[in-house]
């Protein structure tokens, strides 16, 4: 993505609400937001519930190794502030959504079996805490421009509690331009984030280092794989070009599963077992559903999906950029080809230390 303009910098001069912000994907935007790419923001509020995670990521900002609790003094003098709060409670959303410009809702309950046992607690979070975030924007007539809700390739033809959640987590949003219509809802939704926390791998690093097996759920099982940056880059794609409603997809590739582990083996003796699906998962993942699919258009490296409420729509006298389904299973890496993709992405085991975080340096 290149840009020149003005018109490129969209959060030139905004106050961004980062919701769950002390999480992979929230730290990482925070960084690239403080890049000034798509312009330099007035000011950054990190609003999530744990407070060390909170002190962490402020003494990462402020570039000190350890520090004691007096850090926080001048907190809401500086650029990246912030603030202790919970999603799911309604108050607290909207004390601080109430001078933002534009929110990006990272905040969630995303692992799947965590979910399973929890069901109800992935709905408080995932669907309650977007509804906060309306109620809050339509109450109290505040002046947010733009929410970004973030979702996952699971909440297409979901199958598990949390896919379930995120996909109508997306319908509260998309609906919301309805509610309040001085304010831009729009999602994303993107798939496996490689080396991301929780991820197979970070689990196949470890599982090599202890000289195996290696543990494959199925030969055929293929997923969808994009960095972190990448993730971002769909936010930032979102934030300039989307319009009120849409959901953006990127254009990602695939892999087998299989492939992804022979890579980071290598010529390692290293055993592999096959140990069948798993509650709650899938063969094959999809980010475009092959009802969705006649409602999509192009732009650039991303798939939009125009919203399913008709008088949101215009969307009928276009051709639509995907003919059916866009899965997992379709355009799936060779082998080297994936071999590649974890070379470029510094994700072969020599590249990465023990100990080394949840996403891509």
């Amino acid at each position: 993505m290149t840009s020149s303009t003005s018109a490129d910098k969209p959060l030139q001069g905004k106050r961004i609400v980062v919701t769950g912000g002390t999480g992979s994907l929230g730290k990482l935007l925070v960084t690239r937001l403080l890049s000034g790419e798509i312009g330099d923001p007035e000011a950054i509020t990190v609003f999530s519930r744990d407070e060390a995670k909170q002190h962490q990521m402020r003494l990462d900002y402020l570039q000190q190794a350890s520090a004691t609790d007096e850090v926080i003094f001048q907190n809401f003098e500086r650029k990246v502030n912030f603030w202790i709060g919970d999603i799911r409670d309604f108050d607290s959303v909207s004390s601080v959504l109430r001078d933002a410009d534009v929110v990006f809702n990272a905040a969630a309950l995303k692992q799947v079996p965590t979910c399973e046992y929890f069901p109800y607690e992935a709905v408080k979070t995932n669907i309650g805490g977007a509804e906060n975030i309306v109620k809050a924007i339509e109450q109290h007539g505040l002046g947010v421009e733009t929410v970004v809700g973030v979702s996952t390739d699971k909440a297409c033809k979901p199958v598990n509690v949390m896919g379930m959640t995120k996909a109508l987590q997306e319908r509260v949003f998309i609906q919301a331009n309805m509610r309040t219509p001085d304010t831009r809802f729009i999602c994303v939704r993107y798939g496996n984030v490689l080396a991301s926390r929780g991820s197979v791998i970070p689990l196949f690093h470890d599982q090599i280092r202890a000289g195996g097996p290696v543990t494959i759920t199925t030969a055929d099982m293929t997923r969808f794989l994009l960095s972190l940056d990448q993730a971002i880059d769909t936010l930032f794609a979102a934030v300039w070009s989307a319009k009120p409603g849409e959901t953006f997809v990127p254009n990602a590739p695939s892999a087998l599963v299989t492939d992804i582990a022979a890579g980071l083996i290598g010529d390692r003796k290293i055993d592999t077992n096959f140990i069948g699906i798993r509650p709650g998962e899938k063969l094959h993942e999809a980010m475009v559903s092959d009802e969705e699919a006649p409602r999509t258009r192009l732009e650039g490296d991303w798939y939009a999906i125009r919203p399913m409420l008709p008088e949101m729509s215009d969307w009928a006298t276009e051709k639509p950029a995907l003919s059916g389904e866009f899965s997992s299973e379709d355009r799936v890496l060779t082998a080297e080809q994936t071999r590649q993709l974890l070379v470029d992405h510094r994700l072969m085991l020599e590249d990465v230390n023990v100990g080394d975080g949840e996403l891509i340096r």
